[in-house]
């Protein structure tokens, strides 16, 4: 039964005290154990008026702390769909909650893990409202003193993936930098700065950006299956990008806005002021963090989240950029006038489109009109809340919990007919499955694989569902259109357009199901959300008959 509207507000409220922090308020810093959050490092490397340290050759703001704080990796631990994921999962599966909780915190909370990990002692989903300094380490999500503080053993092998990560007991910093003047940083946090240029490895994402899943039946015993349940590590090692670009390159980018490299001092003084000490350094990444995920910080950010309002709205901004600029691209070819033409789909991505968690998901949208406006032909249309349209203007059946799946499509000939990309998990039983611990594979796998993708490599990766579609192949997919255009209409115009969406309104009425407390305080946020898909790429061809 749907929660009524006032306990919605009364949920989403409580979630948002959780999330909330006084914005005006000076930054209330936390040292314990190795840790540290990331209020402690901005004393010396966040912006500062009279500072001209951390700034680009055009003089913009680009201090780690400032750029980091409204991104997906300061707001992990915050993130309601990643809290409401993990309270479906524990519900699902109730025996396995201190193994869930472990799970996802690892990676979601990580310095907290870490340290009750130190102390022999376990790490539960009630860190986040119970005041201790273990909540203050929780909800600094993947902050500086994580990040910084991975040594290099292990990196890249499985050893290290699902949150496999190694921290030392020296308190040491790692950075891309020898020759450092470190007595600074130990006197004003106790860390000490030391050369490793692993940190711009790709490996050391891979930490927890490889996540594989043991999975269990409803009285949890083990099944036997592994799932990937994300891989955009091993769909990079799988991808041409491997040998020229890191993951670090697209998204902590060493350039600035306009390309150019990032020459500048690193730190300033915790008064505000440049350290004479320091000279410019290069390379320097803009903790930017960018992926393609618009709907969270804009949660965030509505409802009450650590980071200033402007800093959600610069991650929105950014990720739209990526999404526009650096995700893909289309081609409209092959038109048989008034009869057929094919879109195709080119990733520019260094791993699949989409990629990661499985709540995601892009499609085609066609349309052919008149050059005066008029509609002939739509597929893939949606209605306000993103759900993707049939014949009769109503949401498919397959948007609503319950309903089928779409099949992989290498033609489409109505509107009931849009070719998706995305990944459904499958249960032991071959049933469409949405809880990662339930799961035993994938019923359909046909993300857009990137470009230099290789049958060979990982299984991780491997497509599942794209039967003999010639047309899917790596770096790319074409979908045939059929459609009618009357005699009489002399000139009309192809629009083609790559839509995404970073939470699939069918995962969501999934998760819908499940009662818990943060799945309905997800629920009320939503329902005040813009849902709406992004535009990733868009062709358009005017055709003469």
């Amino acid at each position: 039964m749907r929660p009524r509207a006032g306990l919605l507000l009364l949920l989403s409220g409580l979630l948002a005290g959780a999330l909330a922090q006084d914005h005006d308020a000076p930054p209330r810093a936390v040292r314990f154990g190795v840790f540290a959050t990331a209020d402690l490092c901005a004393r010396c490397h966040a912006n500062a008026p009279d500072a001209g340290a951390m700034r680009d050759g055009q003089g913009r703001a680009i201090a780690p702390y400032d750029l980091w704080r409204g991104t997906m990796m300061a707001n992990a631990a915050r993130d309601p769909v990643f809290r409401a994921a993990m309270a479906a999962e524990i519900a699902t599966v109730p025996s396995k909650r201190a193994e869930i909780e472990a799970k996802c915190l690892r990676c979601h909370a990580p310095m907290a893990h870490e340290e009750m990990r130190r102390r022999d002692g376990r790490l539960g989903a009630d860190v986040f409202a119970i005041g201790s300094v273990y909540t203050a380490l929780a909800l600094d999500g993947v902050s500086c003193a994580v990040c910084h503080q991975i040594r290099p053993e292990n990196l890249g092998t499985p050893e290290s993936f699902s949150g496999g990560f190694v921290i030392g007991d020296e308190a040491e910093i790692y950075g891309p930098h020898d020759d450092l003047f470190g007595r600074p940083m130990r006197t004003v946090s106790g860390y000490w700065p030391v050369a490793g240029d692993h940190v711009r490895d790709s490996a050391m994402c891979a930490t927890c950006h490889t996540l594989f899943v043991d999975t269990v039946d409803a009285r949890g015993e083990p099944t036997g299956h592994r799932l990937p349940e994300q891989t955009p590590y091993l769909e990079w090692r799988n991808s041409a990008f491997e040998k020229t670009h890191t993951c670090q390159d697209c998204h902590v980018p060493t350039t600035d806005a306009g390309g150019t490299p990032v020459r500048t001092r690193i730190a300033r003084e915790p008064e505000g002021t440049d350290f004479t000490e320091i000279g410019e350094r290069s390379p320097f990444g803009r903790h930017l963090f960018v992926g393609g995920n618009t709907l969270v910080p804009a949660l965030l950010r509505d409802h009450g989240g650590p980071a200033p309002k402007e800093a959600y709205d610069a991650v929105i901004a950014a990720a739209r950029e990526q999404l526009s600029e650096r995700t893909a691209r289309l081609s409209i070819t092959d038109v048989v006038k008034g009869a057929e033409f094919t879109v195709r789909v080119e990733n520019l991505a260094g791993h699949k489109f989409p990629t990661a968690h499985p709540s995601r998901r892009a499609w085609l949208r066609v349309r052919v009109r008149t050059p005066g406006g008029k509609l002939l032909f739509a597929a893939g249309e949606h209605d306000d809340r993103g759900r993707i349209l049939g014949a009769d203007g109503t949401p498919l059946a397959s948007e609503a919990a319950g309903g089928p799946i779409l099949p992989h499509r290498g033609a489409v000939g109505g509107p009931g007919e849009v070719q998706v990309w995305e990944a459904v998990l499958s249960g032991p039983d071959g049933a469409p499955e949405f809880r990662a611990l339930r799961a035993a594979g994938f019923l359909k796998d046909n993300r857009i694989l990137p470009r230099g993708w290789r049958a060979d490599h990982a299984d991780a990766t491997k497509p599942v569902g794209t039967g003999d579609d010639e047309d899917f192949e790596e770096g790319t997919d074409a979908v045939i259109v059929s459609y009618a255009v009357p005699d009489e209409v002399p000139v009309y115009v192809i629009e083609a357009d790559l839509l995404y969406q970073p939470l699939s309104p069918r995962w969501t009425a999934e998760l819908f199901t499940v009662d818990a407390p943060e799945v309905a305080a997800l629920r009320a946020m939503l329902e005040k959300a813009d849902t709406r898909p992004e535009l990733v790429a868009t062709a358009r061809l005017t055709v003469l008959r």
